[in-house]
């Protein structure tokens, strides 16, 4: 039995203003997030965190083989009206957020769809809720706000006015993202980043 709920990601509608976002609460199940934070990495710094090392036997692991695979791929990129096939995807991890992150941004031109998946366990702090928000500079002009738990899923397409961010928060917060790039040559620009990233942050805890 799989871990992603696809038909409830068909069944629900993609919005297009201020650009182009899917929200599905409970893409994964109760059942799933609890196997995920189980084995979940010890993440305890900020950033982002390559997930070519994680073990074989994280539950979190068969989550990216399945959003890794033809059919959620299939539905993302008739949803989306985007080619996605043969584009290039990159998977990072977080564990941690710093007060600092959350500031307003887009993405970088060099990512197609931006793909977000919540596990966290009923998430009460009034920070770390993700806004699709309509303007580049008021975090509080938002169409929707999303709670980073319960294996919640968040779809968008970059463009130039993807604006999102979220009040601060400094604590433990779980997510895994996958991005559809324009090129392997940005995937591996970005996955070098992160490296040296997690490398640095190793050397300072040491």
């Amino acid at each position: 039995m799989g871990h992603l709920n696809i038909g409830k990601l068909k069944a629900t509608r993609i919005e297009t203003e201020p650009y182009k976002y899917v929200v599905v609460p409970g893409f994964l199940s109760a059942e799933t997030v609890q196997a995920i934070n189980a084995s979940y990495p010890k993440i305890e710094k900020g950033g982002s965190f390559p997930v070519e090392s994680l073990d074989g036997s994280m539950a979190i692991k068969d989550v990216i083989a399945e959003l890794d695979g033809p059919e959620f791929e299939a539905v993302i990129s008739e949803k989306f009206d985007v080619a996605l096939e043969g584009r290039p995807k990159m998977y990072s991890l977080r564990g941690y957020t710093r007060a600092k992150d959350g500031q307003i941004h887009t993405d970088s031109r060099d990512k197609i769809i931006t793909v977000l998946l919540y596990l966290n366990d009923n998430w009460q702090q009034p920070g770390g809720r993700l806004r699709i928000l309509r303007n580049g500079h008021d975090v509080d002009d938002y169409v929707a706000e999303v709670p980073p738990d319960n294996g919640t899923l968040l779809v968008f397409k970059r463009a130039d006015n993807s604006w999102h961010g979220h009040h601060p928060f400094e604590g433990p917060r779980r997510s895994l993202q996958m991005n559809w790039m324009t090129s392997e040559g940005s995937k591996g620009f970005h996955a070098i980043r992160h490296r040296i990233s997690a490398a640095v942050k190793k050397v300072m805890a040491g």
